[in-house]
């Protein structure tokens, strides 16, 4: 498996590796079958997780260690997306969306900028598993409520993802994942499209209950 850590080609001076090309490439997929709500986005972010480790293992813990998170939050999304399946929470095949109440939402929040602290603290006590604590933190943590938030069919993980997205672009750049890079600035155009899709959803798959229909 050396290969995926090999160069493919070069692109505007950035040396593109096997393994970040073909992870991002699975990542854009992902992106698309959750925009689709896909009961499949799940086992492909699994795999984008699994070959993206291999890339940032050993060089960027922060990132490596957000990709395990990405695995196993991908298991529980996957969970999650059937059992609400299996009740009859999906319409047409498909998992039913909704806005966060201001209480899940307060504390995504709580959660993201305690968690960013902790993690951040940690990385500076053990300087080996991080050259960027913070940043790497903000993406770690970032990743985690993402992900929970569209296991849960919140429209708010959009906005999650281009949080993490602003700081993950010029990270991704600056230590030499260049396709990374490459692909978040397309990631932020899909997400912006998904997010807009998933929310007037949220309007008409609330409207039955709103006009007095059962739920």
């Amino acid at each position: 498996m050396n290969w995926l850590n090999s160069e493919a080609f070069v692109l505007l001076d950035q040396h593109i590796i096997w393994s970040d090309m073909i992870g991002n490439i699975l990542g854009l997929i992902t992106l698309g079958l959750g925009w689709r709500r896909s009961l499949m986005t799940w086992p492909v972010q699994f795999l984008s997780g699994l070959v993206l480790f291999t890339a940032f293992y050993g060089h960027l813990a922060g990132s490596a260690g957000k990709q395990v998170v990405v695995m196993v939050v991908a298991l529980y999304g996957w969970w999650q997306w059937q059992w609400q399946r299996g009740r009859g929470r999906a319409d047409d095949g498909r998992i039913t969306v909704r806005f966060a109440t201001w209480r899940e939402r307060g504390a995504m929040l709580a959660t993201a900028a305690a968690g960013t602290v902790a993690v951040a603290l940690l990385f500076k006590a053990y300087p080996s598993l991080s050259w960027d604590p913070w940043p790497d933190a903000y993406i770690f943590v970032g990743t985690v409520v993402a992900m929970y938030a569209q296991a849960k069919g919140m429209v708010e993980f959009w906005i999650a993802w281009l949080l993490v997205d602003v700081v993950g672009v010029p990270l991704n750049f600056a230590n030499g994942y260049a396709f990374s890079g490459f692909v978040y600035v397309i990631y932020g155009a899909l997400v912006l499209w998904g997010m807009r899709d998933w929310w007037l959803r949220s309007r008409r798959d609330a409207r039955p209950t709103l006009e007095g229909a059962p739920a």
